[in-house]
């Protein structure tokens, strides 16, 4: 098991949920945390538990990553002890709605697309030159299941999750000439704010998507996470997908009544 001591993480999206748990995972490991998030009070909070809990160096960005200008001047522009980057978690994004196709608001389908496929995009272009001109690096998409199914209501969500499914192929191919890794890990059902982001706020609503079943959480994909990243440097976990044992499928779950 390789070792993350001393590694600089950068983490999308580590105010909440996945990318909240991945943090912690990390400076459990004794690593160096970049943490990126919009809501820059939920990041200040997060660091100062982790730097309570595990005396972690770590520097926060208030970045959307949707904005391509502001990820090229923030991440260009980073401290110099900060600009060396070891390990991308590609962890930012989200799902609006559940509506048929021909019923959706527009404006949902272009915050999916673009933060779960821009975002990733913009933040990956900037960093991953810096990786290959080191000759190390490890890049981790967190996926879904929605990249390898289409449920109801799932139409344009599923599709962003398709595209990073395809992106993160893209780039194994890319960099195979390189020691550069490429992993995805692709969860099912994950108890985040991940459905209380996807209703709008709607708590009561959010509920019953988890209702009858113990779903996964995020320290469980964090935990993934963290078994792709410290594999000997010949090993590359390519794609690891984790369900809750009451899921099967994207649509079909065991509830208890």
């Amino acid at each position: 098991m390789a070792t993350l001591k001393d590694k600089t993480v950068f983490i999308t999206g580590a105010s909440a949920g996945i990318g909240r748990a991945c943090a912690a995972a990390f400076a459990r490991e004794g690593a160096r945390l970049l943490l990126c998030a919009r809501r820059m009070a939920k990041l200040a909070e997060l660091q100062t538990e982790l730097q309570d809990k595990y005396d972690v160096d770590c520097h926060l960005l208030e970045l959307d990553v949707c904005v391509q200008k502001d990820v090229e001047k923030t991440i260009e522009n980073l401290p110099p002890d900060w600009q060396s980057i070891d390990i991308l978690i590609n962890n930012a994004g989200l799902s609006r709605g559940l509506a048929k196709f021909h019923e959706a608001d527009l404006t949902d389908w272009e915050e999916m697309i673009d933060t779960n496929i821009k975002g990733l995009l913009y933040v990956s272009r900037v960093v991953v030159p810096g990786m290959v001109a080191s000759n190390a690096g490890h890049i981790v998409n967190i996926g879904s299941i929605a990249g390898h199914e289409v449920y109801p209501g799932g139409n344009v969500y599923c599709a962003t999750k398709h595209a990073v499914d395809a992106i993160t192929k893209g780039l194994q191919i890319d960099l195979v000439d390189t020691p550069v890794r490429v992993s995805a890990v692709d969860p099912g059902m994950v108890e985040t704010e991940f459905s209380l982001v996807r209703f709008h706020g709607d708590a009561e609503k959010a509920k019953t998507v988890y209702k009858g079943l113990t779903p996964l959480h995020g320290e469980d994909i964090a935990e993934a996470v963290i078994f792709c990243v410290t594999r000997p440097a010949h090993v590359n976990i390519h794609q690891l997908r984790i369900m809750p044992t009451a899921q099967a499928a994207a649509a079909v779950a065991h509830r208890k009544s």
